[in-house]
């Protein structure tokens, strides 16, 4: 059902508590994180082994968690070191623990073999945490598939329609056919727009008094990360900079909760050289709004899709992008020896 041999984020770094606990489910399984004294992230099953209670209904005591219904304690590697009433800690009494990853503010989960957690596959997030980039963090739940917001953000056709008073603005979007180039664990997506008039989303940032050429190229990679560079700059323009310019990195994820829900985190950030924090929220404020009109499309259409699971969908071509990285998907269930459902 799930790709596990990945790294899913589970949280931004200023969820995590520094003295505390913070429950959250990925793909079905129940997780608790906290920071050690030493400001690692542990993330163990959120399951006690005596009675399966969360752990996250207890507390936090030094490096340790100790369960809140009968008191059993666990250690940072998930091992139980005291059971109340008992002189002997039974050697079955533990929870699992997970590879955790922390980059830029990204907490990752492997949720597979550990022996695979290869962070060479951390996807590059870098302007979440990077001097020359200012941005606001955003965090979305969705009562969805993740695969069905993955299918949004494989194909930009939409903005010139859902998001036609927000980042769209223009037809010409839906009209331009994208270039979809193969890279490793996804697909990268560019997709030109030449000769339209700035978006609204645009005009809540600064002033143009011209139209603009403007540019989407993303990677989209398993198991459902967007990295996305994309602007605008006056039509015919060489100019990579200026006062008419407009320059954006964005990152989102997502991170399946269960077979019918969704953790959507995201982000989009401004050049510090074109504009401050207050810039940063500006932005924030239109993807929230943005954001907004895709999950009230995407609910609405899960809704439908539930009345009538095996009712077929009509394939156009906007939809190669998103039936590339489906069948990514697959092929990764695949090699796992899952059921890749197609």
């Amino acid at each position: 059902m799930f790709i596990r041999n990945c790294w899913y984020v589970v949280a931004w770094d200023h969820e995590i508590p520094a003295d505390g606990l913070f429950a959250r489910t990925v793909i079905g399984e129940p997780l608790v994180l906290y920071r050690t004294a030493a400001g690692e992230v542990v993330a163990l099953e959120d399951r006690c082994c005596h009675r399966l209670a969360p752990l996250s209904k207890g507390r936090k005591e030094g490096d340790c968690v100790r369960c809140g219904y009968h008191g059993l304690k666990f250690d940072a590697a998930g091992t139980c070191v005291e059971v109340p009433g008992l002189d002997k800690v039974p050697p079955k009494a533990k929870v699992r623990r997970y590879p955790v990853a922390v980059k830029n503010r990204w907490v990752f989960v492997w949720m597979g073999d550990p022996a695979g957690a290869d962070t060479a596959q951390l996807p590059d997030n870098f302007s979440c945490d990077h001097p020359d980039w200012h941005h606001k963090p955003g965090y979305l739940h969705y009562d969805t598939n993740y695969l069905l917001i993955a299918d949004n953000l494989l194909d930009f056709s939409h903005l010139s329609y859902v998001h036609e008073k927000t980042l769209g603005g223009s037809t010409a979007i839906a009209q331009a056919r994208p270039t979809i180039e193969p890279v490793p664990r996804g697909l990268r997506v560019s997709r030109f727009v030449t000769d339209v008039p700035p978006p609204p989303f645009y005009k809540r940032m600064r002033e143009f008094t011209t139209n603009l050429d403007r540019h989407f190229v993303y990677e989209f990679l398993l198991p459902a990360t967007l990295l996305m560079h994309s602007g605008g700059r006056p039509t015919g323009s060489a100019e990579a900079s200026g006062p008419q310019t407009v320059r954006l990195h964005s990152c989102q994820t997502l991170t399946p909760e269960t077979e019918h829900s969704t953790h959507y985190f995201f982000q989009q950030s401004v050049p510090t050289d074109q504009g401050g924090m207050s810039l940063a929220d500006t932005v924030y404020a239109s993807l929230e709004q943005a954001f907004e009109e895709d999950r009230a499309m995407i609910t609405a259409q899960a809704r439908t899709i539930a009345m009538k699971p095996d009712a077929p969908m009509l394939p156009l071509a906007m939809d190669s992008a998103l039936i590339q990285f489906r069948r990514i998907v697959d092929e990764a269930l695949r090699a796992e020896g899952q059921h890749a459902p197609g």
